[in-house]
This record gives structure tokens, C-alpha cells and sequence, in this order.
């Protein structure tokens, strides 16, 4: 199935619609996936029943999470509306699985700060950025030197997601580990150049567009990598940003040596600088705006992690025992 005209054709629609590499190869997974489950049968033969069971499958016999579940829809739904162009009006009508509520797990200051002294390198610039800024792990190893603007103390951030733009505060503290940084990256970009290898990917059409902004500075990726790699897109072999699962690997590992009883992951930090501002009394339309979500709803979860307790409230026994 890997040379079927079908998956070629998904594929380009996806790229059509800038959809990210992670969720182009995750939707033709899915997709695959249900056409394999019916026999190879071609999906404009197929239709409401069909699509029904695979879902129904997935949730009894796989026991898959509701938000895989849902990312299965999503990717079957690309499949006839985008691809197929087929509009079945009772796809829009399909209930997604409701997912379950989980309060983020959120460490105080003091934990934060033991855990980035156990990262070391420049990983933990890295992860300094997450915490200090509230960018998702991805967005942090994007960043390209033009994003950070040190003049206005802000990053820009591109392409979040949903594919929106935002900026978010430049911590003040972080800026000479950042033009250290900025250095090494730039040591990197000379050598690139005396090289003659090829520029940094671009986004969408700039490359067509402005065939060597590849090469120049203010394009080039503030973490990159050491080595070359191919593009699995392109197949061009050039210089990419730092593997992101490299640090997800440190947080780990420094998490399990401080010994924390509570899942510590990239995302995390994120949690910790939404919780913390929002401590600080920071309004929470700001932290929204920071943080990119397109409703306050999600940023309201983080005011029943905050330190006095769930939501805020103090227990009456304390009151008891101070008494006594």
C-alpha cells in the first residue's frame, strides 16, 4: 500500500493544507489502518457502517484513548471531505469520545528549579525556555533567530498550534545564555555556508519563493543539531533543529533522580508557568494570550492547581487546629 495512488494522493492534499509531518504520517497511519480493517476495500465504497465499526473496534477491542480515537476520526474525516471530496452529511454529526478531564500535574518553584539544575548542557536552556516562556516542547526547538526580539523582550512564535502566530515574553534573566546560544548556532551557520550545504527548511512555499532565504541568518534555527540529517520530505540531507526527544529523555531521567513522585514531561513546564503567573495574580486573559488557547475554558483548569489548595479553598480543619 506504501506506492498506492490513494496514499500519494492523501499525502499531497495534506501537504496542500500544511499539515505538519507528525500529523501527516499519523493521518496515513489511520487511514490505512481502516482500510486494512475492511478487507482493502476502497473508502469511497464505504461509508457510515463502516467507518462506525472501525471506531467502534478501536474503543472495545483496542481499548485506545479517547483522544486516539478521536485523532482516528479526524484523519477519516480528512480522508472524504479533502481527499475524496465525497460530503456525507452525516459525518458532521458524528460524536467524537468525550475526553476525560485530567488536572495537570504542576511542581512548585523550588521543584522546578532542582529539576533544570539536573539538565545539563544546552538542553537546559531549553528547558529553561519552556518554563520561563509556556512554549510547547516543538516550538521551542523551531525557534529561529529572527523569532527572539531582544529589544521588546518578546519570542515570536510561529506557527503554533493551529497553525496561529503568537508572542510570548523573552524572560530578561535568559539573555545572555540566549546570544551565547545564538553564537554556537551561528558557528555552525559559517560552517554550513563554507561548506555549500544546502540552507535550513523553510516553511511551506518560501523555499520556491525565496530560494536562498535557506542560507541566511536570520532563518536558521536557534538549537540546531550538530549533524546533518536527511529531510524526510525533500530528502535534501542538511542541518536541522535539535531532536526534541532528546530532552523529553533528560527531563525524564533528572525527574526520576530527584526522586518526584508526580509524571514529569516537557509539557509539564508549560503547566508550571501557566500555574505560577496565574500565583502571582497575573490576569488570566494574559496567561490565555501567552499560551496561545483559543478558549479561557482550557486556561482555567490551571486555577484548581494552584498552591493554596483546590480552588483556593481552606480546609476547615485548619482552622480547628490552629485554634487548638
Amino acid at each position: 500500500m506504501s506506492k498506492s495512488p490513494l496514499m500519494d494522493q492523501i499525502r499531497d492534499t495534506l501537504r496542500v493544507h500544511h499539515y505538519s509531518l507528525r500529523t501527516e504520517r499519523a493521518y496515513l497511519g489511520w487511514i490505512k489502518r481502516y482500510i486494512l480493517f475492511h478487507g482493502k476495500r476502497h473508502p469511497s465504497e464505504m461509508g457510515e457502517r463502516e467507518i462506525t465499526s472501525f471506531l467502534s473496534y478501536l474503543a472495545s477491542e483496542k481499548h485506545v484513548s479517547a483522544s486516539t480515537q478521536n485523532q482516528a476520526l479526524s484523519s477519516i474525516l480528512f480522508l472524504y471531505k479533502k481527499v475524496l471530496m465525497i460530503e456525507l452529511a452525516w459525518l458532521d454529526d458524528v460524536v467524537r469520545a468525550k475526553r476525560p478531564k485530567y488536572l495537570p500535574t504542576v511542581l512548585s518553584r523550588e521543584d522546578v528549579l532542582r529539576l533544570l539544575n539536573v539538565i545539563t548542557g544546552r538542553k537546559q536552556l531549553l528547558a529553561k525556555l519552556l518554563y520561563g516562556t509556556g512554549m510547547r516542547l516543538m516550538e521551542g526547538v523551531r525557534l529561529r533567530v529572527q523569532d527572539i526580539d531582544f529589544n521588546y523582550e518578546q519570542i515570536v512564535i510561529r506557527g503554533g498550534k493551529g497553525n496561529k502566530d503568537r508572542t510570548t515574553v523573552l524572560p530578561a534573566s535568559l539573555i545572555p545564555e540566549l546570544k551565547e546560544q545564538l553564537d554556537y548556532a551561528h558557528s555552525f551557520f559559517l560552517k554550513d555556508r563554507e561548506d555549500g550545504s544546502p540552507g535550513v527548511e523553510l516553511p511551506y512555499a518560501l523555499e520556491r519563493k525565496y530560494p536562498n532565504a535557506g542560507k541566511e541568518w536570520p532563518w536558521q534555527w536557534v538549537f540546531p543539531s550538530e549533524k546533518h540529517s536527511t529531510d524526510p520530505r525533500s530528502r535534501i540531507i542538511r542541518r536541522h533543529h535539535i531532536y526534541e526527544k532528546n530532552l523529553q529523555r533528560n527531563i525524564k531521567e533528572a525527574a526520576s533522580k530527584i526522586g518526584f513522585s508526580k509524571r514529569v514531561t516537557t509539557h509539564t513546564l508549560r503547566h508550571c508557568f501557566a500555574t505560577h503567573l496565574l500565583e502571582d495574580g497575573y490576569d488570566i486573559r494574559t496567561v490565555q494570550d501567552l499560551l496561545g488557547h483559543k478558549d479561557v475554558k482550557t486556561t482555567q483548569i490551571y486555577t484548581h492547581v494552584m498552591k493554596k489548595g483546590a480552588m483556593g479553598v481552606r480546609s476547615p480543619i485548619d482552622r480547628i487546629s490552629k485554634e487548638n
